[in-house]
């Protein structure tokens, strides 16, 4: 589904991302992992057309993404707020989206209504403006609207990180009912090692704009991240 080829972005004289080659099968569930700087968000957006590359390209679907619209029609994203219209509520930016993609306000509920548990009671009828709510809730929101969209490629930059305990559960078994039993090609950037190699059957470690490690997902995966990371664990912790 997504091909990058010889893809490198330099700022300031700085190569932040260098990719010769990356294959993303349809239907796979892919995780980023990797320091902050390590050039993922950046990959992100490449693969979104929302930055350039200096060379090389990114295809999508045998399609290069720069420059073209196709796409967009089967691919749905949400990297951080800036991707919301704040001033609307929740309710009227749905109602948007919606709409942006032929679907009427009674599809639009019926999706609402099925995301019941993952909204926990904190994000319709409240009369909030989206800039007026948290982090984790406008995550929630840029989450919906991606699913609204019924996607078959969804990216997602980071979406445990403001979220309670209870919401990172239920998004994690939202992405794997979409993986397994929806077919959709998953891209996910954590820096939780243990949400992402909860919920991707593939990792991809970055290090300063390399990709230097692409692990099928086993019983030995977190704990060879964690060793990368020099993360310490408790032994109960490894056992659980």
């Amino acid at each position: 589904m997504i091909e990058v080829r010889n893809l490198k972005k330099v700022y300031n004289g700085i190569t932040v991302v260098d990719v010769p080659t990356l294959q993303i099968n349809k239907g796979e569930s892919v995780g980023l992992v990797g320091n902050n700087g390590a050039g993922k968000t950046t990959l992100f957006r490449m693969v979104l057309d929302l930055i350039r590359a200096e060379s090389g390209e990114i295809l999508s679907n045998g399609e290069v993404v720069a420059g073209h619209e196709k796409w967009k029609d089967y691919t749905a994203a949400y990297l951080d707020e800036g991707f919301l219209i704040d001033y609307l509520t929740p309710e009227e930016y749905f109602y948007f989206i919606g709409g942006l993609h032929n679907l009427n306000r009674a599809h639009v509920d019926d999706v609402l209504t099925g995301l019941t548990d993952f909204f926990n009671g904190e994000i319709l009828k409240k009369g909030k403006y989206i800039r007026d709510l948290s982090k984790g809730n406008q995550c929630k929101v840029g989450v919906a609207a991606c699913l609204l969209q019924e996607p078959q490629l969804l990216m997602l930059d980071e979406p445990f990180a403001n979220i309670d305990p209870s919401t990172q559960f239920r998004l994690k078994n939202l992405l794997k009912d979409l993986n397994k039993n929806k077919g959709v090609t998953t891209i996910v950037s954590s820096h939780d090692l243990n949400h992402i190699t909860d919920v991707c059957d593939r990792i991809l470690l970055m290090e300063k704009g390399v990709i230097i490690k692409d692990i099928a997902t086993s019983s030995s995966t977190l704990n060879e991240l964690e060793a990368y990371f020099g993360v310490e664990v408790a032994p109960s912790e490894k056992e659980s």
